[in-house]
Formats: C-alpha cells, structure tokens, sequence
C-alpha cells in the first residue's frame, strides 16, 4: 500500500494501478481510500481492486505478498513460508500470458526473486528484485545527516544480501567527486555500516514493520523502468557467474536490466562479496 500511494503522490508515467490482495474487502476499502485523494494526485491515475486477469497487458507486476518479519526474525527466517506465496502467485499471473516485468519486494527477496525467474522461466534481465535500494538511501540519508551534505549528492552503494551479509564497498564511495575517506575515518564509516545493517531490526522493534522507505525505493524502479531510464540502482539482478540474485549497481530501463555496473573492489570487500554470495546460494540450496 506504501507502494501504490507513493505512486499517487510522485508524477510518474503510471495511468493505472490494480491492486490484488487475498483479503478482497480489504483490498476495496484500501482502492476507496486511495481514490478519495485523487483530486489533490500531480497525475490522474486509475485505480482499483482487480484480479489475476488484469495483469494481462501490466508493463509490471510487483509482488509484496508474504508472511511479516517479526522481532527477532531475519528476513532468512521467512524463506519457506513466502516460497509457496511467491509460486502460488506466479502461476495465476503467467495463466494471464503476461509479459511484463516481475518486480520482486518479498523476502528474502534475493533468494525469492531466483525462484520468481526459475519458476516463471522469464528472461533474467525481466525479473527485479528490489535488492538493496532501500540499504542503499538508509546509508546515503545517514552520510548526508551526519555532513550536512543533500543525500543526492552521496555516491556510495551497499551491495550483497538484503540481509545481515551485506556490506558498503567504502573504496566506491564518493561524495560528489571526493572519496569519503577524506571526510569521515574507518571507525565512522564501520559505525554507519552497521547501522544501515539493523535500520530494518530498529524500525520493526518500533513499528512492527517498515513501509514508506521501500515505498519510495519501489517508485524509483518503477520510473526507473517506465521512463527507459539507463540509472544505476543496486536491485537484485542475476549474477551469471554464481547463477543466483544479488544486490549491484544494475542498469536499469524499460527492457529491465540490461548491464551491471563493474565496481572494482578491495580484497576485504572481495572476501565479503563472497561471504555474502555463499549466504544467497546456501538458502537458494535449501529449497
């Protein structure tokens, strides 16, 4: 639902949303609501409740489903109960022949967006998972709070896992064309890292669960996508060289992913890449 009301409020290419939910009195009440804003939307944007059917002619369908993290739980923890949800939801929509693309937020969603491309067979530029977007703003908006610096102008990228094995190639990181090695020691970057690594754990002590970042992570995808963009974002996008999905600066327009963006790394963040490759891939064999 942050999803479909940060698409309402950003002026963006999106003419129609459908939302389909297992719950369909919640699901209309959710479209009412929406629709009762529309007069204050940049855009006018149609909505409503739907099913499987509407996803025939979709540039995207975006799949959310899945049991909630709950304290104490990583997003690992949830592998078998979204599994079977993820599948299961697939297989109505490709009923629909659709042939769009698949944008994968379920978690694990590294692990969920391999079983999304393998289940539905589509080509692996066409199936995204939302990877570490929202790692990546959660660190660019505590670089900028803590220099005083528009989080726009931070270049710097976690990568790996959307999970505990993720980790920021510091030697990447720049602000504007400076590395942040000149504004900030190894002990700040190492105390930044790790709070970007339990942002999630934090909010959901708090909140029971996170929405509005991933959000807003979603929309940028999907402008991303919609206006044939070529941006940089680092979505789970298939590594040929493990045969799995992982967080990388992926190239990003209408036909899906259509590169990575080469990233030369450290010997650390080399062996942390692998550590975090082997986590993906030791989930992955459990299925």
């Amino acid at each position: 639902m942050s999803y479909a009301f940060a698409l309402l409020n950003q002026r963006t290419k999106v003419t129609d949303i459908v939302l389909i939910d297992i719950d369909t009195e919640r699901v209309v009440g959710e479209v009412m609501d929406l629709n009762h804003g529309l007069s204050f939307a940049p855009n006018k944007v149609n909505i409503k409740a739907g099913t499987y059917e509407d996803c025939m002619d979709a540039a995207i369908v975006c799949i959310c489903a899945g049991a909630p993290q709950k304290q104490g739980e990583t997003r690992l923890d949830l592998i078998h109960k979204n599994e079977k949800i993820v599948k299961d939801i697939i297989d109505n929509v490709l009923k629909t022949n659709f042939h769009g693309i698949f944008l994968i937020v379920t978690n694990p969603v590294d692990v969920l967006t391999y079983v999304a491309q393998n289940h539905s067979k589509f080509p692996v530029g066409k199936v995204i998972g939302t990877g570490t977007t929202l790692d990546t703003a959660r660190l660019r908006f505590l670089i900028g709070d803590t220099l005083t610096i528009n989080p726009k102008n931070i270049h710097a990228y976690v990568i790996g896992e959307h999970g505990d094995s993720e980790f920021v190639p510091w030697s990447n990181a720049f602000i504007g064309s400076t590395s942040i090695k000149e504004y900030l020691d190894e002990e700040k970057l190492e105390s930044l890292e790790l709070e970007v690594k339990n942002a999630a754990y934090e909010v959901i002590k708090r909140k029971k669960a996170t929405y509005y970042g991933i959000g807003m992570s979603l929309v940028r995808i999907t402008n991303a996508i919609l206006n044939n963009e070529n941006t940089i974002l680092t979505i789970s996008s298939y590594n040929k060289e493990h045969n799995l999905y992982i967080g990388m600066p992926s190239i990003v327009n209408q036909k899906g992913v259509v590169g990575i963006s080469k990233m030369n790394l450290t010997q650390s963040e080399l062996e942390k890449f692998n550590n975090t490759v082997s986590v993906i891939k030791r989930e992955i064999e459990k299925l």
